[in-house]
């Protein structure tokens, strides 16, 4: 597995950020990919794919960046800048378009674990990157951008409402299950691959949420800046495409049941309303009512507020999962 060791005021230091060019890569692994995690992305892709594929056979070369950059096992470095927090998509997608020609090319042959196909040695791969990239950000991400943005910010506020609670262990623990995890001994497991350890203590740590549900990388600028990118809580759907069970539906109401549903992780007001396309007052009159039943249970966290399920609320949602 890969490890960084860290010392505890790196960790104390690190801090949750959104990436306009996080989300938009994260959108691009997606479209590479073809693979819909849940019905919203699978509506998402139906509508984008066609013209992303017809792009791509235009234009072989950045084809064929787009596989190498991608890897099998690793991404190419250049691709994915370690984002710095309050960046604007072009500011950071400059860095991708700065990236010298022969790094650009190093990357590829760590991502291919090998030799670089003849038809990608040439000096405008980080141009062709930046091109695309930006074609993805202005076809499929900007025009949602405002309500992702709005998700991530959420689970931002979520998130460092679970370090107030229960500490850094929990949090890492539950970004990426399986993958990302708190080992003790001042060291974070950040994939499952046989990488040798990075020291890192001293450096900014980063933890940067994207929509996309199977996406997830590191990314770095060695003893600067060292970023993880998890999946947010709470997949960003179309309203009303998440399956609720029958039998939770029926006794809570359709929409109240998804609120229930959602709250497996901490999750503020305005993230419920982003991820359930509700409004600000319904969701509100659903955590009343879920309160009020001895459901979930709310903590404010600085200046908000984010709901969790109770014990009660946890057997209510698995008995109705056995029985919807």
């Amino acid at each position: 597995m890969g490890w960084w060791q860290l010392n505890a005021d790196t960790l104390a230091r690190s801090r949750f950020v959104v990436s306009p060019l996080a989300e938009t890569f994260a959108c691009l692994k997606l479209l590479h990919a073809g693979d819909a995690a849940h019905p919203g992305e699978l509506r998402w892709l139906r509508s984008r794919l066609p013209a992303y594929r017809a792009r791509l056979r235009a234009d072989p070369v950045t084809a064929g960046l787009v596989r190498a950059g991608l890897g099998r096992h690793w991404i190419a470095d250049f691709l994915t800048p370690a984002p710095r927090g309050g960046e604007r998509f072009p500011d950071e997608v400059a860095r991708v378009r700065a990236t010298p020609p022969d790094a650009a090319r190093a990357h590829l042959r760590t991502a291919l674990a090998g030799p670089l196909p003849a038809e990608l040695d040439r000096d405008d791969l980080p141009e062709r990157a930046a091109v695309l990239l930006e074609w993805v950000w202005e076809e499929t991400v900007r025009p949602s951008w405002e309500r992702r943005r709005r998700v991530l910010e959420a689970d931002v506020v979520a998130r460092t409402a679970q370090v107030s609670r229960g500490g850094w262990a929990a949090v890492l623990d539950s970004i990426r299950p399986g993958r990302t995890r708190w080992l003790g001994g001042n060291r974070l497991q950040i994939n499952l691959h046989a990488y040798p350890p990075r020291e890192i203590s001293g450096a900014e740590l980063l933890f940067v949420p994207v929509t996309v549900q199977r996406a997830g990388w590191v990314a770095w600028e060695d003893g600067v800046r060292y970023a993880a990118v998890y999946p947010c809580a709470g997949a960003l759907a179309d309203p009303g495409v998440r399956p609720v069970p029958s039998a939770l539906g029926a006794l809570l109401g359709p929409s109240r049941a998804e609120v229930l549903l959602l709250l497996t992780s901490p999750m503020s007001t305005t993230h419920l309303t982003a991820v359930t396309g509700q409004s600000l007052g319904s969701v509100g009159r659903h955590l009343k009512v879920l309160r009020e039943a001895g459901l979930i249970e709310r903590h404010r966290a600085g200046r908000s507020v984010v709901y969790t399920r109770t014990e009660a609320g946890d057997v209510l949602t698995r008995a109705a999962g056995q029985h919807g």
